[in-house]
């Protein structure tokens, strides 16, 4: 089994019908090179500045950089690109008011790492397990460097949505998401995935970008990552996206009864 793969021409129906079949779908050459090397070429200070992880999930030889909202100005364009948006809105919609920023984090695996264990994003709530077939998180790993199978392109399990939660992965269940720079692989939070070995001489980098439900809470912390003094200088949409909206009538106001958006006020 392979990883369904669409064009960059592809519509957001496409992508979700691919999510239900699969939980899981590479669509190739989305943006341009060049928009992967502005973003690279504005994280690369912070990158070169992250720790590489302190246990073997996180990575002993990957380095994790997040805030990406606050510290690329063309990551902008992938947190608003309409096709993830589009998606986003029919895989998290029926569930939810509003969806919400989950999380944002340019991941570069260097040489020598192993394979990451095998898990759900949506683990991140233990031990609630929410009903099957709803989805809490829609996310988007796109390929800062080409993903290759020998410089450790993310695994995943397509169907693995559809499992029960006493089924357990194994490595030999899963499949590379090979796919050139400028690609980017959907997934559900439902969907078991891992970082690849990285067996080649150079590191592979890759951003996650996911999204998720507006009445939960996201696991990067954007009021932090993108304080009201930065957040105020963004698009409307994306501080609408990074937690500065109601995800519902009174979900979310501040002080008197006040819409988030008044913080960001002078």
């Amino acid at each position: 089994m392979q990883v369904q793969e669409l064009t960059n021409t592809t519509t957001s129906e496409d992508v979700v019908a691919a999510l239900q079949q699969d939980g899981c779908v590479i669509v190739r050459t989305l943006v341009i090179e060049s928009l992967m090397d502005a973003i690279h070429d504005e994280l690369e200070p912070f990158i070169a500045a992250s720790k590489n992880g302190a246990d073997a999930f996180a990575g002993f030889r990957t380095q994790r950089t997040g805030s990406l909202v606050a510290r690329s100005r063309s990551f902008h364009q992938l947190a608003l690109h309409p096709l993830v948006l589009d998606t986003a809105a029919r895989v998290l919609g029926p569930y939810c008011q509003k969806f919400q920023l989950h999380l944002t984090q340019a991941i570069k695996i260097w040489p020598g790492e192993p394979a990451q264990a095998l898990h759900c994003d949506q683990l991140i709530y233990d031990p609630f397990r929410f009903p099957k077939g709803m989805e809490c998180e829609a996310h988007t790993i796109w390929a800062l460097t080409d993903f290759t199978e020998e410089n450790g392109a993310t695994r995943v399990i397509p169907g693995s949505h559809k499992w029960e939660d006493n089924h357990l992965p194994s490595p030999e269940e899963t499949v590379a998401a090979v796919m050139p720079k400028g690609s980017v692989l959907f997934f559900t939070g439902s969907v078991y995935h891992g970082g690849g070995t990285n067996r080649s001489q150079e590191p592979r980098i890759a951003v996650q970008l996911g999204y998720n439900l507006g009445w939960l809470r996201q696991e990067e912390n954007q009021y932090l990552a993108v304080p009201p003094a930065i957040a105020r200088h963004l698009p409307e949409k994306l501080q609408s996206l990074i937690g500065y909206s109601k995800g519902g009538y009174a979900l979310g106001y501040f002080g008197d009864v006040q819409h988030p958006k008044e913080a960001l006020k002078e």
